[in-house]
């Protein structure tokens, strides 16, 4: 009898759970806050979602691909998703989306032209004379560009640079937004999310280096010395990181002699190497960003890193 009685409860219940309500409607209201993946995945939650997807603008608006869609972004659905802002997209982020090509990227433009803020970093399918093409296309605008970021576009040289920087002049906006310029320290710069750059007060993420002459980030150094001589219209250290090396945790240019060893493969100067926790069995430190790779160690306090863990577990 209890057992028919718990059959009827959840046949009933499986019924009910068929037949549910609509979504809460403040879910509606954070759809344009979500990334692009979870809005994606938002679509096929249900019918109502879905629609409300589908046929909103406003979720549309800023698109920002990363990882791990960036792997699989290509032109045709770039273009798909692209459409549904309906020629009114303001923020387009590509990050690392090696098979996004020029004729991909221009047709997006082309339906877009009112786009404001270009972020195309390690798109390794485009090239200088395409971003060229598109920027050219977005300086028609009123409004202009006003934001760019374009490190690690492959053969990128003086005279394309000139060249965005000519089209970016067309933004009239350009002299209130580089009064608000602050040094660019490499430490925040590789914690900074690509659509805050503006930020920091830049139009353009690269320029050339003062030492290679090559287009690249470059960046300024928080040690008192090299402000004095920036201050003081002075190069000092201020360069690209492939000039230079510079501490992972807090920026400081790092001269030969003073480089230490950490777990990562990331550099360190002596003062933040002294201050991490070090491995037990190394006694190497971790950077912050590579936090990842310690593990609790059993038995005792602290922590050992991953490469101790394994070389352990080689000798039981």
């Amino acid at each position: 009898m209890e057992i028919a009685k718990s059959m009827e409860l959840a046949t009933l219940s499986h019924k009910q759970s068929s037949f549910a309500g609509p979504p809460h409607e403040a879910l509606f209201l954070v759809l344009a806050y979500l990334p692009l993946f979870e809005l994606l995945s938002m679509s096929e939650v249900c019918r109502s979602l879905r629609d409300a997807v589908e046929k909103d603008v406003l979720p549309w608006l800023n698109i920002i691909v990363e990882r791990p869609l960036s792997l699989r972004l290509s032109d045709e659905i770039l273009m798909k998703i692209a459409s549904k802002a309906n020629g009114r997209l303001r923020t387009l982020v590509l990050m690392y989306c090696a098979k996004i090509t020029d004729d991909g990227l221009q047709r997006v433009i082309d339906q877009n032209p009112l786009i404001s803020k270009l972020h195309i970093p390690g798109c390794t399918g485009l090239t200088p004379d395409g971003v060229i093409r598109a920027l050219q296309k977005l300086s028609d605008c009123q409004d202009g560009l006003k934001s760019l970021w374009i490190n690690g576009l492959a053969n990128m040289k003086k005279e394309h640079l000139e060249r965005l920087q000519f089209y970016l002049q067309t933004n009239q906006k350009l002299p209130q937004i580089q009064q608000k310029r602050q040094p660019l320290l490499y430490h925040n710069y590789r914690r900074l999310r690509a659509y805050r750059w503006e930020e920091l007060g830049r139009v353009i993420d690269v320029e050339l280096c003062p030492k290679c002459n090559e287009v690249r980030v470059v960046f300024d150094c928080p040690r008192e010395e090299c402000k004095r001589k920036r201050e003081n219209s002075m190069t000092g250290c201020r360069m690209c990181m492939f000039c230079i090396p510079r501490c992972e945790e807090c920026g400081k240019c790092v001269e030969n002699g003073d480089l230490e060893e950490a777990v990562c493969a990331d550099t360190l100067c002596l003062d933040c190497w002294i201050q991490l926790p070090k491995c037990n069995f190394c006694n190497k430190p971790c950077c912050t960003q590579h936090a990842n790779m310690q593990i609790a160690s059993t038995g005792s306090i602290g922590w050992i890193c991953s490469a101790c863990h394994d070389k352990s577990d080689d000798f039981e």
